[in-house]
């Protein structure tokens, strides 16, 4: 039941790579989730439907629609390339893009659901006490929402954790730089005498999903007592 070095660096790019695709994701999640929320302006429900597209259309698909636009030649990677040096395509970053897109739906879901259900009067409240709009925001929206970024932050990394079609067809199968968890496992059912390797692959893979659980339980409870103390 060993893990071989390939296994170990499948691994420890997964979570490297669902670690960053969470932490460059969140800000924007917040963002998306705060205007899908509170404002009301012409084509809000496009956009909406744009936000939720990678959970309906095929994880193929959304590698492909990412290696067109960032490809290095594609209009963005291009542009990327050419002006800063950065290249997603075949390399980890690119992995992490593809997962980040990949879970950005269910992190903005679960933002959003907090941010709607949040009393408004207490922003008011804090707003007539002399707040501007960004410090209600970090010390009264925040707070209240924070069971809802946990969980979304947290349903993100499980994706990200499990990514496969959009990370393959978007950064391909490189040993060691693209190669995630559910890619090596993938990649070990094909060639002979690597079951015994995916199904090492396979059990770390349970594991893992079921301690993010366990981790998002335990700190949702907690945000919710933290905020329900606010309440009272």
């Amino acid at each position: 039941m060993w893990l071989g070095p390939d296994e170990i660096d499948a691994i420890q790019l997964s979570l490297k790579v669902a670690l960053w695709s969470v932490a460059f994701s969140l800000p924007f999640a917040i963002g998306i989730a705060m205007l899908l929320a509170r404002a009301e302006f012409p084509g809000k429900t496009l956009i909406d439907a744009v936000v939720h597209l990678p959970l309906v259309l095929p994880p193929v698909v959304v590698g492909y629609f990412l290696l067109v636009l960032m490809g290095v030649n594609g209009p963005i990677g291009g542009f990327l390339k050419e002006q800063f040096g950065i290249v997603f395509v075949f390399r980890w970053t690119g992995a992490a893009l593809a997962a980040a897109v990949m879970g950005f739906p269910l992190m903005v879901r679960a933002i959003r659901l907090s941010l709607e259900s949040v009393d408004r009067g207490l922003e008011a409240a804090a707003a007539t006490l002399g707040a501007g709009p960004r410090e209600v925001f970090f010390t009264v929206t925040l707070p209240l929402i924070m069971p809802g970024v946990v969980t979304g932050a947290l349903l993100s990394f499980a994706r990200s954790l499990g990514e496969f079609g959009a990370t393959i067809t978007f950064v391909s199968n490189i040993p060691g730089e693209t190669r995630t968890l559910p890619i090596a496992i993938y990649s070990f059912t094909q060639v002979p005498g690597g079951d015994a390797q995916a199904l090492r692959l396979s059990i770390v893979a349970v594991v893992l999903s079921l301690a993010v659980l366990f981790v998002s339980e335990i700190l949702v409870r907690r945000a919710s007592r933290r905020v329900q103390g606010r309440h009272a």
